[in-house]
Formats: C-alpha cells, structure tokens, sequence
C-alpha cells in the first residue's frame, strides 16, 4: 500500500508519534518529483484539534529534516485522517468494524477491484465486506488502497 519512500518515512515517525500520543494514520507522497509535497495523517484518541496539528508540525518537521528525504525543497503537510480516513493496517479494519469502506485491490477479484461495502469482520489475514448484502472476503495482502466512506448528513 505504502511506497518504499512513504514506508521509510512512517518508519521514522512513528516511535516519537507513540510518545507523543498521536498515531501516524498514514503518510503519501504526491507532486513532482523536484518539489514533492509530504502529507502525513495523525489521529489520536480524543481527535485530532488545531493544538495537536500544531505540536506534531513541530517534532515531525524535526523527524523530516534528519531524514532529509528529498534533495532539494519539498512541502510538508500534517492533516487529520478526514472524514474519509484511510485503512492502512488490519487494525484500522478492526476499529471500524460496521462503517463502510472502499477498498481498491491490487488483483481483480471476480473481475472487479474496487468494492465498496460495510466491514462485517477481521479475520485469519482477510476483511470481509458486506457489499449489497453479500460477504466478500479480501485478502488483506491485495488491498491496494482503502479508506471509509465518510457520509455528511445533516439533522433538520
């Protein structure tokens, strides 16, 4: 799911992200390749507020510069997951277990690779996905990119 760069990075950020509080969602690479922009997603039990965003800007930044990942400039952006937060582990799966996802594969499955359901269970490497009233098991290791599907409603 991660890309050797992106895996690296997370690697680097987690340890102080635990002695911090905070969980490093995930973290993606995107722009070009001269002036790449560095976007990492934390969350934390009580949800993520301007003075979280602010403290982790700080020991992330720290973490970004002694990594140097990147010659030359890059943009760095710390974000909460959102309302479509992504699933990066099996436990991200757990932990929402009965909200609904979108799950892209790696390998078709059936002939499709995206789905889109409520996560029913976690289990023995698999996410099992209610989608339209059938299961459908994914193995964890063919997920490509995954992330809930956030729903606005408003209460009138």
């Amino acid at each position: 799911m991660l890309t050797a760069k992106e895996q690296s990075l997370l690697d680097a950020l987690e340890k102080q992200a635990a002695e911090h509080g905070i969980e490093v969602v995930t973290i993606e690479v995107t722009g070009a390749k001269k002036a790449p922009t560095i976007r990492v997603y934390i969350d934390c039990p009580q949800g993520i507020g301007f003075d979280e965003l602010a403290s982790s800007q700080a020991w992330i930044n720290q973490i970004m510069d002694a990594a140097d990942p990147f010659p030359g400039a890059y943009t760095l952006e710390v974000s909460s997951p959102g309302i479509d937060r992504p699933l990066r582990t099996l436990a991200h799966f757990e932990r929402f277990v009965g909200e609904t996802a979108v799950v892209q594969t790696a390998s078709p499955i059936g002939g499709r690779s995206k789905w889109s359901g409520r996560i029913q269970s976690v289990d023995a490497g698999q996410v099992v996905l209610d989608v339209e009233g059938v299961a459908q098991a994914i193995d964890f290791g063919n997920v490509k990119r995954a992330h809930l599907k956030g729903t606005v409603g408003f209460n009138a």
